[in-house]
């Protein structure tokens, strides 16, 4: 007999079967494991200065990155500022729409070359008038074009900050800085826009970072990266960071954060806001710098640790095989059970683990005839490629619907759609494309729609939708939206439009043949109409007309 062989059999005698037991034996295991814990608990306690020491590193490093931010900002405009006050700006600009306006602009540019030369990092320089438009401009014009609603904020400001951009034409990362232009009596003339290259921002927080690992990077409130401190600042300004780490951030400002990066890194990072802006530096270095400076702590740590882990590594080989194998197999067979693999066959087990394991196999049987049974439920109700309700589900729920309604005295609506030209595109773009197409509008009817309704593909490209406990009027709206929905929806390959009709329960008919015959009359002179388009069914134009004849009548 081998000697594992005997190892076993003189575990097997005391009986490792019960979960009781197994506990029994780890906690021996864990008394003899008593000195790894106090060892490694001194580790973890020096470890977390170490972490707080390289906190409140980064936590100065925001601060200083945040206020060199503000004040570069503060800076420029200041210098902008300046050069849109002196009155040879504001008469020029006063006189560029009048009769002198040529001479006036000629002014005003030259103006603008002379002032560039003082102005270092400044790519760009514009005068332009009340409406937005660029009237005169010295160097890169590229960014000046303010839209209205910014326009009328500088109105009323001192100041307006654009958003960052990569500039092509420079090769680098620029920012609009814009200052109002006005008259001696406070009338807005226009204003005075410059193009800064922030090549200047990154230097500083390059010479903040140093050589270490630590990185330093200013971001939008929109979570976008505007500069950092590492990296080829075209690809920085297409980064951003996740939403969810960028809420973090904001809510424990000032605060170490630790968090996974896309890229799978590990970091540590501190924010703080930057006052003048919507925007905030953030100074993170990898979570392992941390662990690399207790480097010399670690080495001693396991140089007093091996002498114990060989004393009790056998013992505690001999033990873990016997106590987590099977709840690894079990909780590996678990795990494909939860992902949705319900063929996984769970192990066989002796004690607690087994009689788990037979629960869990009956489980997983009954599971298996459910989702059998769902399957054939769903695939008997619903459209194999839309996943909406099919046309035999249609017609079983619109029958008994009318029944109801018949009782109750109770109107409803019925919508029929039919995707305008859409056999010309899927000639176009194939029968992929045109499958997609379906499948996107279909999207556009399940969420336009409440779920008490019924929405189902009639057939080919055509959709029914029958709204419950729904007015004509009501449906109208729900019909108008559909339609403009699926106008703006991008199928990748080009857009479409539906056609609509609506018949109304009972004056569209009586039986569900005749509500559906009654849309579908209504949604071909939709098409006949135009297309891209809803029709009411004649029944509410008539009771339209003899209400306001009514109102008429009462009025004379």
């Amino acid at each position: 007999m081998s000697a594992w062989e005997q190892i076993v059999r003189s575990v097997r005698t005391i009986r490792l079967d019960t979960l009781r037991t197994k506990f029994v034996v780890f906690t021996v295991l864990a008394t003899l494991f008593s000195t790894l814990a106090m060892t490694v608990m001194l580790y973890g306690r020096n470890k977390r200065t170490l972490s707080d020491r390289l906190g409140n590193e980064l936590g100065g490093l925001s601060s200083e990155a945040a206020r060199e931010m503000g004040a570069w900002i503060d800076q420029r405009v200041y210098d902008l500022r300046l050069r849109a006050a002196p009155y040879v700006v504001s008469d020029n600009l006063a006189r560029a729409s009048g009769r002198n306006g040529a001479q006036a602009l000629s002014r005003l540019h030259d103006y603008l070359g002379s002032i560039r030369q003082n102005l270092p990092g400044h790519e760009g320089l514009a005068i332009l008038d009340t409406d937005g438009q660029v009237l005169t401009s010295s160097g890169s014009r590229t960014g000046f074009r303010l839209s209205t609603d910014r326009l009328n904020n500088l109105r009323t400001r001192d100041a307006l900050v654009g958003d960052t951009f990569w500039d092509p034409a420079i090769n680098k990362a620029a920012i609009v800085l814009v200052v109002p232009i006005r008259r001696d009596d406070g009338l807005f003339l226009g204003a005075l826009a410059a193009k800064v290259n922030l090549d200047g921002v990154r230097d500083t927080l390059k010479e903040l970072s140093g050589e270490s690992p630590r990185s330093i990077y200013i971001i939008t409130e929109q979570s976008r990266v505007v500069i950092s401190s590492t990296g080829n600042p075209a690809d920085v300004m297409k980064a951003a960071l996740p939403d969810a780490a960028t809420r973090e951030l904001v809510e424990r400002e000032g605060q170490t954060v630790a968090q996974s990066r896309a890229d799978g890194k590990e970091v540590v990072a501190v924010l703080r806001r930057i006052p003048q802006l919507r925007w905030a530096a953030v100074a993170e270095a990898p979570r392992s710098e941390g662990a690399r400076e207790g480097s010399a702590l670690r080495a001693q740590t396991f140089l007093l640790l091996i002498p114990l882990l060989l004393g009790v590594s056998l013992l505690a080989f001999v033990v873990a095989v016997l106590l987590t194998r099977p709840l690894e197999l079990l909780t590996e067979a678990a795990g494909r059970v939860a992902a949705g693999d319900l063929s996984a066959e769970f192990p066989a087990g002796s004690g607690e683990v087994g009689y788990l394991t037979r629960a869990f196999n009956t489980v997983v049987a009954r599971l298996r005839e459910k989702e059998s049974q769902g399957e054939l439920e769903k695939l008997s109700l619903t459209d194999a490629l839309t996943g909406l309700y099919n046309r035999r589900h249609l017609m079983g729920t619109l029958a008994s619907e009318v029944q109801r309604s018949r009782r109750q005295r109770r109107a409803f609506t019925v919508l029929l759609a039919d995707v305008d030209k859409f056999k010309q595109y899927n000639d176009t773009h194939g029968h992929l494309a045109g499958d997609a197409a379906l499948v996107k509008v279909a999207e556009v009817f399940r969420r336009t729609t409440r779920a008490v309704d019924c929405v189902a593909r009639y057939g080919g490209e055509e959709f029914v939708v029958m709204l419950l406990e729904c007015p004509l009027a009501t449906a109208v709206l729900v019909a108008e939206r559909i339609r403009a929905r699926v106008a703006d929806q991008d199928l990748g390959q080009g857009k479409l439009t539906v056609s609509i009709g609506l018949a109304e329960y009972p004056d569209g008919g009586d039986t569900p043949e005749e509500l559906i015959a009654t849309a579908d009359a209504a949604m071909y002179q939709a098409k006949s109409s135009g297309r891209d388009q809803v029709v009411v069914a004649g029944a509410m134009q008539e009771r339209a007309a003899k209400k306001a004849r009514r109102k008429k009548e009462s009025s004379a």
